[in-house]
């Protein structure tokens, strides 16, 4: 593996999952493919999970781990070519990014979308750009339409937890909130249930508002639904976000009122278990009485962020 962006970086996803689980019993047993080596994470947006979980998988590792919080302590990056820097930019993508290379053997990287112009931001023009002057393997820790590393440790939960001989029934339930939020995180985890329902691991249904339709490049073979009574009936678990309009790219619409799940709505289901990537705002997107009972996967599903991470960086480091 040279990069994980995405799903499409994977070529066995099921062998991956038994991979982050084996780490996860045997979280030491590689440290030997790490010495010597150095992970450089760089951040140009706030984050807690995906900073400290990949920092601990690299360590795990045997690994050297930077962190450059580049919105705060780095100058800032012209991305575009050909324009005079006469203005607020100091340096040049082109040097920044090969300059970490030559300091780290993988890097990762975050950056979030600026919702404001669905091209640019759907090109992934500056993780494109960062992934092609820093020469070294990059991973994903968010860009603008993905976040790979949580919809791997999403997987990894429901693999963990789901016991019975029948495929699951996995819904993805859109959630209010007060601000415009990315389609990264919901993107991601539709393409990854997509990618297992069609190697037979799951089903997997879409409930959102109308208004609210990912792109269909990420919703390959999904039920979708504006009906999320419907797309509640017999799940074995709900994967809870909020994200801004696609079509109308970066509004927050208006919407019916009903879609907070709360336990009254866990009633419809086959006692559903309730995920989310967090950080989640209570009794907004998600009512207290889930997130405090024992429906709630959402502090199994950050732990198992590590795990993610950690099997990522391992065949990474298996190809250095």
């Amino acid at each position: 593996m040279n990069q994980f962006t995405s799903v499409n970086d994977v070529q066995n996803i099921d062998q991956l999952v038994k991979d982050a689980l084996a780490l996860k019993g045997s979280p030491y047993a590689h440290q030997h493919l790490g010495k010597n080596k150095t992970l450089g994470l760089v951040f140009l947006n706030p984050s807690l999970r995906t900073r400290l979980s990949t920092q601990k998988a690299a360590l795990n590792l045997g690994m050297n781990v930077m962190v450059m919080n580049m919105d705060k302590e780095g100058w800032a990056l012209e991305t575009q070519d050909g324009v005079v820097m006469n203005g607020t930019t100091v340096e040049h993508i082109r040097e920044a990014a090969a300059v970490m290379g030559q300091y780290c053997d993988v890097l990762g990287l975050r950056s979030f979308p600026k919702l404001v112009n669905r091209d640019e931001d759907y090109n992934e023009d500056f993780f494109n750009k960062f992934i092609k002057y820093c020469q070294v393997p990059v991973v994903s820790l968010e860009s603008a339409t993905r976040h790979p590393l949580q919809s791997l440790a999403d997987l990894v939960t429901i693999k963990e937890t789901w016991t019975s001989a029948a495929k699951p029934k996995v819904v993805l339930a859109w959630a209010p909130h007060i601000k415009a939020l990315p389609q990264a995180v919901p993107n991601s985890f539709a393409e990854w249930m997509c990618r297992a329902q069609h190697e037979g691991m799951l089903d997997f249904t879409i409930a959102q508002p109308k208004g609210y339709e990912l792109s269909e490049d990420f919703t390959p073979g999904a039920h979708i639904t504006h009906n999320l009574d419907e797309a509640l009936a017999g799940a074995d678990y709900i994967y809870v976000k909020n994200w801004s309009s696609y079509k109308e790219y970066g509004k927050v619409l208006t919407y019916p009122e009903g879609w907070m799940l709360n336990n009254d709505k866990l009633k419809n289901t086959n006692n559903a278990r309730v995920m989310h990537c967090l950080p989640v705002r209570r009794d907004l997107e998600l009512s207290s009485e889930i997130l405090d009972g024992p429906n709630s996967l959402v502090i199994h599903e950050a732990g198992n962020r590590l795990w993610a991470a950690q099997a990522v960086l391992k065949q990474m480091l298996e190809k250095l």
